[in-house]
């Protein structure tokens, strides 16, 4: 076997490490294994906005990660980077569903330095292609947004991705563009998700935003998923950066609903012999339920266990009342403390005291009398 670099990682090989390039990126745990590269002549090739493809390495060069190579396109060659190599590539395909039978493109050559040229160039009037376009559809009066411009390895091809909300009818923009860039023309429509994703951006987690990193699917966020978690019904908190709903709210979302299960209905009150209770707010992960005494606001909340209320539920069925809701284990909610309070920037200074101030000498005293002598009333006449 050969030699390999360890990253620190219980022996991990590094050559299983590719391009990091957010949710594209693959890790080849089968990199160390003999033989693995020659499975398959079938390579993972990545170009720009995460757009990967497939190709068929007919001619047998030697091709390992990282290798810059010129494969076949329509028309002429695009320049992309090899990120996966081996076994693994067969199980990718299967899971872009790619079948056995469908014409693959082919690996011309390793990138030279005339074909890097061309590539440097040709990315080099992405910028001012995207900005000139723009112009040429608002003339145009198309209600759409051209976010990104990528070119072909050779020069020969744009590919121009846009956002739209309903269906454009660019016919006319794909002549005008053909004209002035004198290149053929495809343009590719991008949802606001995959564009937040391409953009990139901190999320209000305070980390890098999902669809910029790992995802690779876009399920559908419904309104529902923060019904069941009880998150506050404000667009503005339930909105990502891409103006829809946040996609994490569909990752705890099963938890919920499979605790939720083990709940009472909110509709059910809760009678004891001094009162009756009605649902305010439910703590679903702690398995806990405040009650009210009024059903339209905070008045009296006791907190008590889903098990109680079940319990107390099962008494009023059989028309028994129970004293109080929860016995002497009754949870009330704790007073809220304010922390700006806390943040006094005289907290810490010492109190000083008061010094208490001598009254003034009465009308007709003597001022250098000698305080504790018996005033003059009282002393003998000579």
């Amino acid at each position: 076997m050969s030699e390999y670099k360890t990253n620190g990682c219980d022996g991990i090989s590094c050559k299983g490490c590719g391009r990091q390039d957010k949710q594209l990126n693959v890790f080849d745990w089968l990199a160390d294994v003999p033989g693995n590269i020659d499975e398959t002549d079938y390579v993972e090739v990545q170009f720009k906005n995460t757009r990967k493809g497939y190709y068929l390495n007919s001619n047998k060069i030697p091709l390992e990660k990282d290798d810059i190579v010129a494969v076949e396109a329509s028309p002429g060659h695009d320049i992309g980077t090899v990120t996966l190599t081996g076994s693994l590539v067969l199980l990718q395909m299967k899971k872009a569903r790619i079948k056995s039978d469908a014409e693959v493109r082919r690996v011309y050559r390793k990138a030279r330095e005339v074909d890097m040229e061309k590539f440097y160039e040709a990315k080099a009037k992405e910028q001012d292609t995207m900005i000139r376009s723009r112009q040429i559809a608002k003339d145009l009066g198309l209600n759409m947004k051209i976010g990104d411009v990528e070119y072909q390895g050779d020069g020969n091809k744009a590919i121009f991705y846009y956002i739209a909300d309903g269906r454009v009818d660019f016919r006319q923009l794909i002549k005008v563009l053909a004209e002035v860039f004198k290149v053929r023309i495809e343009m590719k429509q991008i949802g606001a998700r995959q564009e937040a994703g391409r953009i990139g951006g901190i999320g209000p987690c305070g980390r890098e935003l999902c669809c910029a990193t790992w995802m690779t699917s876009f399920n559908s966020v419904s309104t529902g998923a923060a019904r069941f978690q009880d998150i506050s019904m404000n667009p503005q908190k339930l909105a990502g950066q891409c103006a829809k709903l946040k996609c994490c709210m569909n990752y705890e979302v099963d938890v919920y609903v499979e605790a939720m299960k083990r709940f009472p209905a909110r509709d059910i009150t809760l009678e004891t012999m001094d009162n009756t209770y009605y649902h305010f707010k439910s703590d679903i992960l702690a398995q806990a339920i405040t009650y009210s005494t009024d059903k339209n606001f905070a008045a009296n909340l006791i907190t008590i266990s889903t098990k109680r209320a079940f319990e107390v539920i099962g008494l009023n069925k059989k028309g028994v009342k129970p004293e109080s809701l929860d016995g002497d284990n009754v949870q009330r909610e704790p007073k809220r403390v304010d922390l700006l309070d806390q943040d006094s920037v005289t907290r810490f200074d010492s109190a000083k005291k008061k010094k208490k101030k001598k009254k003034p000498a009465g009308k007709g005293g003597n001022p250098n009398r000698d305080p504790k002598r018996p005033s003059g009333n009282n002393e003998k006449q000579g």
